[in-house]
């Protein structure tokens, strides 16, 4: 079985892979959050700083692009393949409006034409392996039947599959039967992505899904980092889960501080960590609230550190 931490654009890093890396086991690669292309762009090493081999000592990453400017694919991935990245993932299924309404990720899904097209110019012209990861379209699940012969005509790494439209963002149940459908057709490996919070949900799609080996998680391990060992059946002993978390945290607090210019936007990016980490506490609401009300860096660590000295309980 295959993990793969997913590329959450403002969370999944460098600073957190990194950090994450060093404290749970479970996870077998990571995607990067995507890059954009940009017309013209040689790509420089400070525009690549999150995947700068010398920036990355945890899992082994797969850079994700989005773009819908093939000649800029191409150079990007190029580039990219001198850095030592021999696959990259092509981003069809970015949700966000301000994304998609440019024909970028999902809002590409309801033009298999220029998917093909794309796929056309571009597969045989890196010299990377391409994965794509994609929703069951942007408006409509009906979009993946003209979606799934495109895929198909074309080797592909694997096919990412979050099985909502673009449109869902993340609302709504995932349409299991749809991605049964394309896990039936596909001419490529399927990885399943979507809404694995818990070893439950996992054990619960990995029964309805034999044959997929690779799978994705998201949101689920930024909340409760523990998950991917708890699926392999390697997590640590509930007593040691707090003192690991604690070290952390502190371990991410740092690699950000180095990265981040002014306190106010170091503790605007814990406040968005604890978000999801205050979701496995059972208090974890009280300390959110608390969190969001600092505005200094110092008040910020006086909090968290109050917290943990409390012994507050692990639930997830």
């Amino acid at each position: 079985m295959h993990l793969c931490l997913a590329p959450i654009k403002g969370f999944t890093e460098a600073p957190y892979r990194n950090a994450a890396a060093a404290f749970f086991t479970g996870f077998d690669t990571a995607m990067a959050p995507f890059m954009a292309t940009i017309q013209g762009c040689k790509y420089p090493s400070s525009h690549l700083k999150d995947l700068l081999p010398e920036n990355n000592s945890g899992w082994p990453v797969i850079p994700q692009i989005l773009s819908n400017n093939p000649a800029g694919f191409v150079t990007l991935a190029s580039r990219l393949h001198d850095l030592g990245y021999d696959t990259v993932n092509w981003n069809l299924g970015c949700p966000f409006p301000r994304v998609a309404k440019k024909n970028r990720g999902s809002g590409l899904l309801p033009h298999p034409e220029r998917i093909d097209r794309f796929f056309e110019k571009v597969i045989n012209q890196i010299p990377n392996r391409l994965s794509v990861k994609t929703r069951i379209g942007r408006f409509d699940v009906a979009e993946m039947a003209d979606l799934m012969p495109v895929f198909n005509r074309y080797p592909l790494a694997e096919l990412i599959i979050h099985p909502r439209t673009g449109v869902q963002m993340y609302a709504g149940d995932p349409d299991l039967k749809l991605f049964r459908y394309c896990l039936e057709i596909s001419k490529n490996p399927v990885v399943y992505n979507g809404d694995i919070n818990t070893k439950a949900d996992f054990t619960r799609l990995s029964g309805k899904f034999k044959s997929v080996d690779h799978w994705m998680l998201g949101r689920g391990a930024l909340a409760d980092p523990f998950l991917p060992a708890a699926i392999k059946n390697l997590a640590p002993p509930e007593s040691e889960k707090l003192y690991i978390i604690r070290q952390f945290h502190d371990r991410l607090f740092q690699a950000y501080a180095q990265v981040l210019s002014g306190p106010s936007h170091l503790g605007d990016k814990m406040k968005g960590f604890w978000l999801y980490l205050s979701r496995s506490f059972a208090d974890g609401k009280k300390i959110l609230k608390k969190i969001q009300k600092t505005r200094q860096t110092t008040h910020y660590t006086d909090v968290v550190n109050r917290f943990f000295d409390e012994d507050p309980q692990w639930i997830a």
